[in-house]
């Protein structure tokens, strides 16, 4: 017999007469990577009839009567499977999907991992259609949030004759329509924070079925440190710093999209749930040690009290950047702008224009956040001397310093 403890299970969930059913030598199976054998010899901690089952004690009573060996098994197994079910080495951010959907009766099934693509400020359609139509029915559009959030945000609530919005959402969203079998999603502008999964839910209260659709933002991660150094950030100060620089928490998925295209940082920073992550792409002693390359996870922090570097998310930019030659010192480059009708750059402005604009610049320029960097799309010589394309940065330089031109934006 092979008892199984998921992701989910918790260490309540395991008691002593669980463990009594397993036979020597068998595999408890902890994670879908983790497995730990046992090596049983006491004849106690074999499986009883089930007459003796029915007859079972209570936990407390029987952790008394138990020997020694018994005793200190039974606490170390149990510390282990609270250890592992806490772990983060598979973080999944989102709730588990039942492992057979319901067949749908009402709904058009999409194909196969739905996902609509979209930048900022664009208008993009999440699509729902119906097959066949209820005497009675609502349509219902939810955002779905990551397991670590603990919320889902209701966008609109629809019936035949009209809809009523909810939330920030529900402002810039409306039924598309098309024609009479069509509950699709238009969201209008679309914002940063609109990346994610989304549920067009059939409710007739007897039926009541669902489809779920993915909006994949097209961006750039960044990570972002601050001014005084590493790690100086708890959760609600990243979130802040992100917003200032033009951005927002990355995500989970948009920090592994980050990785696949080679995104390597060695410093550990805050993502949108309030979990901590750094992606390596060439692993190194300095970086993890000998562990294979990949998103290294701690899992959720404290968010008041735990410090760590941001990774921040951006999209494209209505407005475009632009350098300004010259040996200024900080408050010089603000005057340089401000006199071209702009403004000193954000990092996250930089970041968009090194990626959906391609822009490719060899000097560096002061930014409004009192860092110096510059962006290379063609990586050469004598441009920073690494091989990878990015944006380059000197960090904080001294305000007084008069040796960088400006990169504005307007």
């Amino acid at each position: 017999m092979e008892t199984t403890l998921t992701k989910t299970s918790t260490c309540a969930s395991v008691t002593y007469l669980e463990l009594r059913k397993i036979s020597t030598w068998q595999s408890v199976n902890l994670t879908p990577t983790l497995h730990i054998t046992l090596s049983l010899v006491d004849p106690h901690l074999q499986p009883k009839t089930k007459k003796e089952e029915n007859t079972k004690k209570p936990f407390i009573q029987e952790l008394r009567e138990m020997t020694s060996f018994e005793e200190n098994f039974v606490w170390i197994l149990l510390i282990t499977l609270c250890f592992f079910s806490h772990s983060s080495a598979s973080y999944n951010p989102y709730r588990a999907e039942p492992a057979t959907p319901k067949k749908l009766l009402y709904l058009l099934e999409p194909p196969v991992q739905v996902e609509v693509a979209g930048r900022r400020g664009d208008n993009v359609t999440l699509p729902c259609i119906l097959r066949n139509k209820p005497n009675h029915y609502k349509i219902k559009w939810t955002k779905l949030e990551s397991e670590h959030m603990g919320q889902q945000n209701v966008i609109m609530i629809s019936n035949a004759n009209a809809f009523k919005p909810y939330g920030h959402v529900g402002q810039r969203a409306s039924l598309q329509r098309a024609h009479t079998m069509d509950a699709s999603l238009l969201l209008s502008n679309v914002e940063l924070g609109d990346d994610g999964r989304y549920r067009c839910e059939l409710i007739n209260g007897i039926e009541d079925e669902n489809i779920v659709i993915t909006l994949r933002i097209e961006g750039v991660v960044f990570p972002y440190q601050s001014k005084r150094g590493r790690y100086k950030f708890n959760f609600h100060e990243a979130k802040q710093a992100c917003a200032e620089q033009d951005g927002i928490l990355s995500t989970y998925n948009q920090l592994y999209r980050a990785w696949t295209e080679g995104l390597d940082w060695c410093n550990a920073g805050w993502i949108y749930d309030g979990t901590v992550h750094y992606p390596v792409v060439h692993p190194r002693p300095v970086c993890g040690g000998e562990l294979p390359a990949g998103i290294r996870s701690y899992g959720p922090k404290d968010k008041n009290h735990d410090r760590f570097d941001a990774f921040c998310f951006t999209s494209q930019i209505s407005g475009s950047v632009f350098y300004i030659f010259g040996s200024f010192s900080y408050d010089q480059a603000v005057h340089a702008c401000k006199h071209q009708g702009s403004e000193l750059a954000l990092v996250g402005q930089l970041y968009a224009a090194w990626r959906f604009q391609k822009y490719d610049h060899c000097n560096g320029g002061w930014l409004k956040d009192g860092s110096v960097r510059f962006p290379i799309i063609n990586p050469r010589k004598h441009c920073g001397g690494i091989p990878e394309a990015g944006v380059r940065s000197f960090g904080f330089p001294s305000k007084t310093a008069h040796l960088y031109g400006a990169y504005c934006y307007r």
